[in-house]
């Protein structure tokens, strides 16, 4: 029921938090205003107003206007759904992938942006399992014991962005992946045990890709060389480079050259501590065979 008694209606439900744009990010804030002057000139002229629009959608009028100013992110089945109604001929649901997008946070966009440029990288990771290696659930396990708690809206725009950047993966040509992962990061439950053992199949089976290096360091390490947290480093087919580590330049990524080879010794050195691809499998699968 919505607030004044009345029934709800279908697309009301658009209208709540997490819809919002971000002021602050000049892409989303130019690609929701362009999307929303379309949506408003096709309606025009289709001779309808925007109440009548509204009812013909399903959707509230104060909502369109809304959508139209630019103020709100539409949904994806509103676009569809205005796509039909005003004969648009898919031309306005063609804007979803770029709409989807800026619902992504900025620095996760940023982030999957270099990563599609990379043609190598080199990624360690001690508290979890790295994004890109992450399946969907355990995703959905860490999320879900953040604190303070992510709402529905952050858990699925957060789910979303980091499911997007696993299509790295599928490149052609493929870059080349590394990455060094602590023991510990396989062997916690993270969601309980069958979310668990589906991440190490995850693991498993991205092992053996052709492009990706993936290596454990075991605990057991007595000299450790990643305290300082997680590691990036990517190149690009320029032949220039961007890092970041929580334990260095305060966590903002770096592209200086001497600053890279800081990271680069770092990661070179974990790496060169870890397990060889062939043992680190050998653990992973006897994790696996225990759980």
């Amino acid at each position: 029921m919505s607030v004044d008694g009345g029934a709800q209606r279908p697309g009301d439900e658009a209208d709540g938090p997490g819809w919002e744009v971000d002021p602050d990010d000049d892409w989303g804030v130019a690609v929701i205003a362009t999307v929303g002057r379309q949506l408003r000139l096709r309606r025009e002229a289709a001779g309808m107003r925007a109440g009548e629009f509204g009812v013909a959608t399903g959707y509230g009028e104060d909502l369109v206007y809304k959508i139209e100013g630019g103020k709100r992110i539409p949904r994806p089945e509103y676009l569809d759904k205005a796509d039909e109604v005003l004969a648009a001929g898919g031309l306005l649901a063609a804007m979803k992938e770029d709409v989807a997008k800026v619902r992504y946070p900025k620095k996760v966009r940023d982030l999957a942006r270099s990563e599609a440029r990379a043609v190598e990288m080199g990624l360690y990771s001690n508290h979890n399992v790295h994004g890109l290696l992450q399946t969907e659930e355990h995703m959905r396990a860490l999320f879900d014991v953040w604190l303070p708690a992510y709402s529905d809206e952050e858990t699925e725009r957060m789910v979303a962005a980091r499911m997007a950047r696993r299509s790295v993966f599928d490149r052609s040509p493929a870059p080349a992946l590394s990455f060094v992962q602590e023991e510990v990061t396989i062997r916690r439950p993270v969601g309980g045990r069958m979310v668990w053992r589906r991440q190490l199949e995850r693991l498993l089976e991205v092992s053996q890709l052709r492009q990706v290096s993936l290596q454990v360091v075991p605990t057991s390490c007595e000299e450790h060389f990643g305290t300082g947290g997680l590691i990036e480093v990517l190149k690009f087919p320029d032949g220039t480079a961007v890092g970041r580590s929580e334990g260095a330049f305060g966590g903002r990524p770096v592209s200086d050259p001497k600053q890279l080879r800081i990271l680069e010794l770092r990661y070179g050195m974990i790496r060169a501590q870890a397990l060889t691809p062939r043992e680190s499998r050998a653990l992973i699968e006897r994790v696996l065979g225990e759980s």
